[in-house]
């Protein structure tokens, strides 16, 4: 074990090894500590009753990662404790999601305030003694920086309770799923790692960019650019160790949800890099299982450069 994974470290082998790649693993190895948390502090605390809508990772039975959105009205995520986090709401079975969310699952949760950019996140384990929500134990809670996403103000539902269709599922990206992914500025990705001693950590992230920023190739895999960010390179440290990732991409105006799982792969040429103005590295995805879900998210929310 190298001293930037020693005892006190957050980081795993594969978050060092892209930060050793940077040149940034001593003070990364400095920082972390500092920095993620294995409470939520009362700033955090203050912040996930606030929202209508989080960001959940979690692993399937078959080891494949999964993002969704889960939604309620606020005061729906609440701190018991500075140790937990409760989130409220039925199950949802056309989730593939919830085939992750049992008890004693790794788990991971991101909170977003889209109007000011706010956005924190925690890794934990769930504890569920019923279908009436469940509770995550906090293993690492952190902020997160506001850059990359759009601001958006909720908007009020149209009509009455919003009707949520049937899953449609799929082998892979059709014509309608390449034009959602084309057309977004905003997806969250979960993956996750087995620490020493066998337990598995999950992480769930977001990623923005212009539309259009996440490239499809013809054979229907996705290129991803890397933007600076904070260092820590969760998802991507994740990646390396175990290259399995799920998507979620949202259409904050409709409450669409495209969620798909696969095979992923980290590029760390710069050469390559290069080629998507901004980036610094890249990852590939290619899409095993796609799930797509109309009206699944209830809120609704408008870009704030296009309001009216």
């Amino acid at each position: 074990m190298s001293a930037q994974q020693g005892p006190s470290s957050p980081w795993h082998r594969g978050e060092v090894a892209i930060q050793e790649s940077i040149g940034l693993a001593g003070r990364m190895a400095e920082l972390g500590p500092r920095v993620i948390r294995d409470h939520l502090i009362e700033q955090h605390q203050a912040f996930f009753p606030l929202l209508s809508f989080a960001v959940v990772g979690s692993v399937d039975r078959e080891g494949r990662p999964w993002a969704t959105l889960r939604d309620g009205a606020p005061g729906f995520l609440r701190a018991p404790d500075p140790h937990h986090l409760r989130v409220e709401g039925s199950r949802v079975p056309e989730d593939p999601a919830e085939a992750g969310l049992e008890d004693g699952d790794g788990v991971a949760l991101l909170g977003i305030e889209l109007a000011t950019r706010r956005r924190n996140r925690l890794n934990g384990v769930v504890e569920r003694a019923g279908a009436g929500g469940f509770t995550i134990r906090v293993e690492q809670s952190f902020g997160n920086c506001p850059k990359y996403i759009r601001v958006r103000h909720a908007v009020p539902a149209q009509g009455g309770p919003a009707q949520q269709s049937a899953a449609v599922l799929s082998q892979r990206l059709d014509a309608a799923a390449r034009a959602f992914v084309a057309a977004s500025d905003t997806f969250f990705v979960a993956s996750s790692v087995d620490r020493v001693g066998g337990a598995r950590q999950v992480d769930v992230s977001h990623r923005g960019g212009p539309p259009g920023f996440v490239r499809i190739g013809a054979d229907g895999a996705l290129t991803i650019p890397d933007y600076s960010g904070n260092r820590f390179f969760n998802t991507l440290g994740n990646l390396l160790a175990n290259p399995r990732a799920g998507l979620v991409f949202p259409d904050f105006a409709t409450g669409d949800l495209l969620q798909m799982t696969g095979r992923a792969e980290v590029v760390l040429d710069p050469a390559e890099a290069e080629t998507i103005a901004g980036a610094e590295r890249l990852w590939r995805f290619v899409p095993e299982r796609v799930v797509f879900r109309a009206g699944a998210l209830r809120p609704r929310f408008v870009a704030a450069d296009e309001a009216a």
